[in-house]
């Protein structure tokens, strides 16, 4: 029987947590004349984890080594792992040159080409998740014996697609929703936008937490969505024919996306309403793949007349996610209005379910000054190292609100955090998604690409962020994901459709205690 043997390699070398300066000499910037970012332990510095396990493979050749047991259905030695551990000294003084550790997998090879090569990302996938997921018990699993096992499965199959599955499900048995592996299709999809245009059909889709039902939140004004008469609401049940029972919101829109001038066929429930025999509407669509340019932030002022006269304006500024171009957009807008003598500001960041992580905590540097925390890191040994400020200097030190809802997850929770825990922003809402894994994600071999969580993001109050969420100062809505999202303003629109909505009377009143209170001091 062939067999083909990989070997892994790993060393010591520094691979900074999110956030986390390489050059202590120069820290980065973050924006341009502005605060900077730096790192400092709470506790006695650990090792960080190591880089990420390269893998070469060849022919297999005589080599030392422990079998990790017989292989089931008849396959002798269907994965062979040769181990040796790594040391290092983690005190201030030189360290001596650690030890490297080196991995050996050896596997019968598959009779299919296809197959054969998916076995060569598995034993990279397994290796990555050994070196660095969050958890190093590995969901209270022999991780070594799990390879064996996969590697057994995957043998006989036919296709690559099949293959793949093994992994996803190899993967699934570590409890963690989000580490998970893509093929090189589905990772090409999930790189276009990340300079702040996508190739796709113009709608935003979230997850429904309390059902699972993949709801529309919001269509880009004259996108092709838009233009089909797709509204906030709607149900997506069929995307090309096939169910999206099941997919999370970002798995439905990696399906939407594509080439420019390729279409897409949709089923969706209508959710404006019933018809006459009271049944749910059903509508399907063919939508045309355009380029969409995505402006994450939309504004208005909204002005009213307070007991004495006075007239008060209070920025409204609402960010759909957090892009590249996230924190630019939201520094000029402030500063606008500033020079337009707002006095109050309401930062919606209801149904945003993140984006990028250095975005988010750009955008916290907008509003606070000093070197306060902005997020803490919790990694698989339990160190905790916080991510500080230097010498911020805050736009404006007028008060704010920030709206939230269980639609608002990752950068949004953790901007949220930043603004609460240092007692700059009111949250008002509803308790947020709690998604606080920090994740790696590492392009294969194969062009696919793994996402591993390798640590956990914890507020500057040391909060836990994942799976609990952050928990506002004022409710204002048990149900939020049924009810109306914030309406989607636009530059110089009418600020009175708001007045319709119930979390923002809340926040201006939540404001006018706080204006109260500075000039009662």
């Amino acid at each position: 029987m062939e067999m083909v043997e990989c070997s892994l390699a790993a060393t010591l070398a520094p691979r900074p947590l999110a956030g986390r300066a390489r050059n202590r000499k120069a820290p980065p910037r973050v924006l341009a004349g502005r605060a900077r970012l730096r790192v400092r332990s709470a506790k006695r510095e650990q090792p960080p984890p190591p880089e990420p396990a390269a893998v070469r493979c060849g022919p297999v050749t005589e080599h030392g080594g422990r079998a990790l047991g017989q292989a089931a259905a008849g396959l002798a030695a269907a994965a062979v792992v040769s181990l040796s551990g790594f040391a290092g000294d983690v005190s201030p003084l030189p360290t001596p040159p650690a030890r490297a550790e080196s991995l050996t997998v050896a596997f019968p090879v598959a009779k299919a080409r296809e197959v054969n090569r998916v076995q060569r990302t598995l034993v990279e996938a397994w290796g990555l998740i050994r070196e660095t997921f969050v958890d190093p018990t590995f969901n209270h699993q022999d991780w070594d014996q799990k390879l064996q096992q996969t590697m057994v499965e995957m043998f006989p199959l036919k296709s690559a697609d099949a293959a793949y599955s093994k992994i996803s499900g190899m993967l699934s048995t570590l409890g963690d929703p989000f580490t998970r592996i893509i093929s090189p299709k589905e990772y090409q999809s999930f790189r276009i936008g990340s300079d702040g245009n996508v190739q796709g059909v113009g709608v935003f889709i979230n997850k429904e937490p309390s059902s699972g039902r993949l709801l529309v939140m919001d269509c880009i004004q004259g996108g092709p969505a838009d233009r089909a008469g797709i509204h906030e609401g709607d149900e997506l049940v069929e995307i090309d024919g096939k169910s999206v029972s099941g997919l999370d919101g970002e798995a439905a829109a990696q399906r939407l996306r594509g080439r420019v001038g390729t279409t897409v066929k949709v089923k969706l429930l209508d959710g404006t309403g019933n018809d006459r025999g009271g049944r749910i509407r059903q509508k399907e669509v063919q939508l045309s793949r355009e380029i969409i340019n995505l402006s994450p932030l939309s504004t208005t002022i909204i002005s009213h007349r307070s007991d004495d006269g006075h007239e008060c304006k209070t920025g409204y500024v609402r960010l759909t996610a957090f892009s590249q171009t996230a924190a630019a957009e939201m520094e000029n807008a402030v500063k606008r209005m500033e020079d337009e003598g707002v006095e109050s500001y309401i930062l919606d960041l209801r149904n945003n379910p993140g984006g990028l992580v250095k975005a988010g905590l750009d955008v916290a540097q907008i509003w606070l000054d000093g070197d306060e925390t902005l997020v803490n890191t919790i990694d698989r040994e339990g160190n905790v190292l916080p991510i500080n400020m230097i010498q911020g200097h805050s736009l404006t030190n007028d008060p704010l609100v920030v709206l939230v809802n269980e639609g608002s997850a990752s950068a949004s929770e953790i901007l949220a955090g930043a603004l609460h825990d240092n007692g700059r922003a009111i949250l008002v809402g509803h308790r947020t998604f709690g998604k606080g894994k920090i994740q790696s994600v590492t392009e294969l071999d194969d062009g696919s690409a793994l996402f591993i969580t390798v640590a956990k993001y914890l507020s500057p109050a040391l909060h836990e962020i994942d799976q609990v969420g952050i928990q506002p100062d004022i409710q204002c809505s048990p149900d939020i994901l049924s009810l109306p999202r914030a309406p989607s303003v636009r530059e110089n629109s009418e600020a009175s459709s708001l007045e319709m909505d119930s979390c923002i009377m809340v926040a201006e009143q939540a404001l006018e205690i706080e204006q109260t209170k500075g000039s009662a001091s």
